[in-house]
This record gives structure tokens, sequence and C-alpha cells, in this order.
């Protein structure tokens, strides 16, 4: 599972096999450079989840609920995930938090909108966290965590993100579930993985958790062929007579 946020970086992750692209908040970093997730609106995922379709064939596309978008009741809940699903074209929603959002889990299951939950590190809850950490450390963080995510399972989720927990608590987590894990910075155990593409890739530079891999750094070879193509023009280099509309 990967991120994605527009049809050409889902064409390829689609190309290369991904089974699930997450049209995530993080957009709210990594593309319009906010500082949390917190500003991000309903319209600006419904715009991304379509972007995102449009670059799909056969990946599950996944879209995140923001802030205050499935919190306040129950039918404003399922008139949002439902603009994401008709609108935006995701076969699923994703939605922070555990036992206090498991009655909304458990109506939009009920008229089916599958669900994916997210529980440990949940970003749109980082001023009640205290910031961006790790989470589950503490046994009474530990406990939540895996009531969070039994909650989840009851109320009809069909998997469950853990973010940020330690590995045993996400291996722990993980066999007593019957419904998927996905793993981020959660360690081995997890029945799968997800990442935001953008710090996989190397495009997003101004902050790495310590949990990402880089499987490319784009950014710099993005900024060397921008310095090249600057280079060429300068020089008169670029457009050549093999670059003419003729």
């Amino acid at each position: 599972m990967l991120t994605a946020y527009d049809a050409t970086m889902a064409r390829l992750l689609d190309r290369a096999g991904i089974d699930v692209l997450l049209v995530g908040d993080s957009l709210g970093t990594v593309i319009l450079g906010c500082d949390t997730t917190l500003p991000v609106t309903l319209d600006a995922i419904v715009h991304h989840t379509r972007a995102v379709k449009n670059g799909t064939n056969r990946a599950l596309i996944v879209a995140d609920m923001p802030f205050l978008t499935y919190q306040v009741s129950a039918a404003e809940t399922v008139r949002n995930a439902g603009r994401l699903l008709q609108k935006g074209g995701a076969a699923a929603v994703k939605m922070e938090g555990g036992a206090a959002i498991a009655d909304m889990v458990k109506r939009l299951v009920a008229i089916g909108i599958p669900v994916m939950g997210h529980v440990g590190l949940t970003p749109q809850s980082v001023h009640q966290l205290g910031g961006f950490r790790s989470f589950g450390k503490r046994p009474e963080e530990a406990e939540k965590v895996a009531e969070d995510a039994r909650q989840l399972e009851r109320a009809g989720a069909f998997a469950v993100v853990l973010e940020s927990v330690p590995s045993s608590l996400a291996a722990a987590v993980t066999a007593e579930l019957k419904i998927p894990t996905i793993g981020i910075g959660a360690g081995p155990d997890c029945d799968g993985q997800v990442l935001v593409s953008y710090d996989a890739f190397g495009l997003f530079d101004a902050f790495v958790p310590k949990f990402v891999k880089q499987y490319a750094k784009l950014g710099e070879v993005i900024t060397e062929a921008a310095k090249e193509y600057i280079a060429e023009v300068q020089s008169g280099q670029f457009p050549g007579p093999e670059h003419s509309s003729r």
C-alpha cells in the first residue's frame, strides 16, 4: 500500500502492482505544504481521489476522511463518506480512531461503505497527542491501541492501519485480529505495509521519519534535471532542431 494523489503517480504505482492506493490526508504536508493534516478539506480529498481513480485500473482505492468529516454526526459521516465514493471514485474510506468512532464505522458498513481503521499515532489528533510521536510504549497506551483495534473489527472495518507503535504490540494485535493489519512504523509482523509515496521515493525532504526506507531519491534527480534544463535554455542548446514542431 502506498499513497497517491494524482493520475500520473497512480498509473505508475498501479502498473508496478501496488495492491492498495491510499489518497491520504498526508497531501496536506507533501502536496499543500502544511505543517499538519488538519487543514485538509473533504473537497480536496474528493478532487485528488478522482484524479487517482482516473489513473488506476486494478488497485483498491482508499480515501482518507479528513478531520471533522466523521466526528459530528452519523448523518454527516454518511454524507461525507458517500461523496468520496460517488464523486471521488474511492472503493473504501479510512478513518482515524477506535472506540470513539466505532458507531460511525458500524453505520457506514451497514449501508455498504467499506471502512479501513487507523489506530496508534493518529495524525489528526497531533495536538492531543503532544506531537508526532510513537504511541503505545506505556501500558495504558498499548491497551488503548489493542482495544481500539478490537472495537474497529467488531464495528465491521475490513482492515486497520497501525501507525508508529512498538513492533511487539503490532505483532500481538495482528495475531489477535481476524482482519488484516497494515503497518507504518510498526515493525515487520503486520499483514501489510504502507508508506507515503513522497517519503519512499525521496520527493519530500523536509522531514523523513526514521521508519521510512527511501527506495529512490527522485527529489535529487528532478533538481539536477531542472538545472540541466536551465543551463541548456540559457546557452541556447535547447530547443535544438530535433525539438522543432515542424
